[in-house]
């Protein structure tokens, strides 16, 4: 039977190469962040998912090699990207659920040069402050890997109108229950996809003071936790 899988192995020789398939940015780039449109995501090859699951851990020692843009287009699809373009509330569909599929997960995107916040339509990355933020994931090895994604809850994503069934959705409690549970299910996507792709995951608390106004973050928005991702030392 034909194995189903988050997405395709990418060759060595790719992995191991040059700074060309890497996404650090020139230093020029450091003060003016461009958006970065991602490759289409591979969505075949790796491990099976009982593979993955069987390998899913958390690993803290991780290296600052980069990761090549395609396997960083790769991660953040299976993360959170879309996979169908119709689903529930006429809203495209994602590779993790939400209540009310009211996707109120934002990812914010650490990397060496700066934050991007990732756009899961249209597959990319946008700028919202220049400088290496990776510290304010946690200390040690965070500070230094080459990708940490921030999980941030945007509360004015939750529909409140008439047509919602969810009488409870306007409760902030059960919000609060819905944007950790959803936090959850996009974290262990990435703990699949980079157990499948022999990536190491670490799934943590991080700085919710400084990150505020450093991700530009809004009265409505809440940052939750951080993931930091790269390859195993």
């Amino acid at each position: 039977m034909k194995r189903r899988t988050f997405v395709k192995t990418l060759p060595t020789a790719t992995i191991l190469a040059g700074t060309a398939a890497s996404y650090p940015l020139k230093a020029s780039v450091y003060r003016d962040l461009q958006p970065i449109k991602l490759p289409t995501p591979e969505k075949d090859g790796g491990k099976s998912v009982l593979a993955a699951l069987q390998d899913r851990k958390t690993t803290r020692s991780i290296g600052s090699k980069a990761l090549p843009k395609q396997v960083l287009s790769n991660l953040l699809w299976a993360a959170f990207g879309v996979n169908r373009l119709q689903a529930s509330f006429n809203k495209p569909g994602r590779t993790a659920p939400s209540a009310s599929n009211s996707q109120e997960i934002d990812l914010y995107v650490a990397l060496p040069e700066g934050v991007y916040l990732y756009e899961a339509v249209p597959h990319s990355l946008t700028p919202i402050a220049a400088g290496d933020f990776r510290k304010r994931a946690g200390r040690g090895r965070a500070a230094t890997a080459p990708v940490n994604i921030f999980y941030v809850a945007d509360l004015t994503r939750y529909d409140l109108g008439p047509d919602q069934p969810d009488r409870a959705i306007g409760d902030p409690e059960v919000q609060k229950s819905y944007y950790y549970t959803d936090t959850g299910f996009i974290a262990q996507n990435v703990y699949l996809f980079a157990a499948s792709q022999g990536l190491a995951a670490w799934f943590h608390n991080c700085d919710k003071e400084n990150t505020v106004s450093e991700f530009k973050l809004k009265s409505t928005q809440q940052i939750l936790f951080a993931q930091t991702l790269g390859y195993p030392e």
